[in-house]
């Protein structure tokens, strides 16, 4: 089942086409105290900070809803003006009082909790915390109890996953209300929220087409094979990868390319090097390597730019792959040389096999023509921008990687984990983007299955304790290849 993920401006429409029949802060209120609850194991007050507006009134309902419940709670209250307190907010923050919930102005000293429910600020905080909330954002940060933020973590922005300013609430976990958000799951989404779970508040209004969806295992499911390979198969159905990089003093990129295509079941790996000394991989004899001069770029996937850099022969290798009717992955040097030439760029444009790019964000940036802080600003807006500028599927990297179609659709990955923060792994994603390819996969399908399976990997590595501090790119091929076995 899709997994959807809804803007802001969506949500507000929706919200406010149930009002006034649903009594949503009631709603939201009880379904948040119920995971409090679960995520309560000792014997401490529970401290909750409500804000000014509706966030903080969904906090003062957790607030009574858990006093109702035996719990010992106080709650630290930055009240608006009287005048923009909303009826239902002014009703929860009633119902607090009349049931004793202890009401407190600052942070009591050196006080332990059971849990703190954040709920300063919501979807509709455009602006960086300040004052009061902002220091009250900073101290509970670094509490060691469970945070459960209300809807979203305060300062964090909902459609992009960028914090507002510099100070944002760092949730343990996180639910979110009606419908879930992009700005949860990518950029600093994933280390503000924690884990997030969705209360639909039982809206009966139905909800409109998605902005975005989360890629899971489900995503890719009918591009995979029905079995393992057949035992009468041979090589030839399989596919072939050549990888076109290379250069001296960065063989490595291309190699770590070549090694995951071999591992990930391409019939045949070609490595066409601009350093015309590589001539073997030693420890991997089944790579073919080939010189780049003259090579020939049709009839095979192709993989450019890893360790390609930017000589006069790496540009004319990358002229007649992207010009080939070949399927393309570009990656690295190739994706910089065309951000600095025009010309590169129009004939991605017009090719027609749609090519997939991998960028890192500061790649998107040169591409683009902004920074690397615009780009990370809004992850979904720049992969959309990239992939209709250049008519490509655009994998764009970096935490909840961003998967974007040229007409605007876009998914977001939620597998992987800082481990892959290391050199040579963005270079293994192209080589395993490529072996999809090749094995028949559509762009778009391929793309995801391999963002997918490339965190998965990740994961499973860390999980046996090689990581994430230490976790290298050699290790991630025959990761990949486990992963990927298990799927069939």
């Amino acid at each position: 089942m899709e997994h959807r993920l809804y803007s802001v401006a969506q949500l507000r429409a929706v919200e406010q086409a149930a009002l006034p029949a649903a009594p949503l802060m009631q709603r939201a209120g009880k379904a948040a105290a119920a995971w409090a609850l679960e995520l309560i194991n000792e014997v401490l007050p529970v401290l909750v900070l409500a804000g000014p507006g509706n966030n903080g009134g969904d906090a003062l309902e957790v607030a009574a809803n858990l006093r109702d419940a035996g719990v010992d709670v106080t709650v630290l209250h930055l009240a608006g003006r009287a005048s923009s307190v909303s009826p239902e907010t002014a009703a929860a923050l009633a119902r607090c009082q009349l049931d004793g919930v202890t009401f407190v102005d600052a942070l009591p000293d050196h006080a332990s909790w059971a849990l703190v429910v954040d709920g300063l600020f919501g979807i509709g905080l455009a602006r960086a915390l300040d004052g009061h909330a902002e220091q009250l954002a900073a101290i509970v940060s670094q509490y060691r109890c469970p945070i459960l933020a209300l809807d979203i973590p305060s300062g964090l922005d909902a459609d992009t996953g960028a914090v507002h300013g510099e100070i944002a609430v760092r949730a343990t976990h996180t639910i979110t209300f009606i419908g879930d958000k992009p700005g949860l799951h990518t950029g600093d989404g994933r280390d503000y929220a924690g884990i997030v779970r969705v209360a639909g508040l039982d809206i009966e209004t139905t909800l409109p087409v998605p902005e975005a969806l989360l890629l899971t295992e489900a995503s890719f499911q009918s591009s995979l094979p029905l079995s393992q390979r057949r035992e009468n198969s041979h090589k030839g159905q399989f596919g072939d990868v050549a990888i076109l990089g290379g250069a001296e003093g960065t063989a490595g990129a291309a190699i770590l390319a070549a090694r995951t295509a071999l591992f990930c079941g391409a019939g045949r790996v070609f490595l066409a090097a601009l350093d015309a000394r590589l001539s073997i991989d030693a420890l991997y004899p089944e790579i073919m390597f080939r010189s780049a001069v003259g090579f020939d770029v049709h009839h095979r996937t192709l993989v450019v730019g890893p360790g390609m850099g930017d000589s006069a022969g790496a540009r004319n290798m990358l002229a007649k792959a992207i010009s080939s009717d070949s399927p393309l992955v570009l990656d690295a040097d190739a994706l910089n040389m065309i951000a600095a030439e025009p010309g590169l760029q129009e004939a991605l444009r017009t090719r027609a096999k749609m090519a997939i790019l991998t960028p890192h964000p500061l790649e998107a940036a040169r591409l683009l023509g902004v920074t690397a802080q615009v780009v990370q600003g809004d992850r979904l807006a720049a992969a959309r921008e990239l992939a209709a500028r250049c008519h490509a599927v655009v994998v764009l990297k970096g935490s909840g990687t961003v998967i974007a179609r040229p007409e605007g659709h876009v998914v977001i990955n939620t597998s992987g984990n800082a481990g892959l923060a290391t050199g040579g792994a963005g270079d293994v994603l192209a080589g395993l983007t490529g072996t999809l390819l090749a094995h028949g996969w559509d762009a778009w399908a391929a793309a995801q299955g391999a963002v997918w399976m490339h965190g998965a990997a990740a994961d499973r590595l860390v999980a046996q304790g090689a990581g994430p501090i230490g976790l290298t790119a050699g290790e991630l091929p025959a990761a990949i290849r486990a992963v990927f076995n298990s799927l069939v």
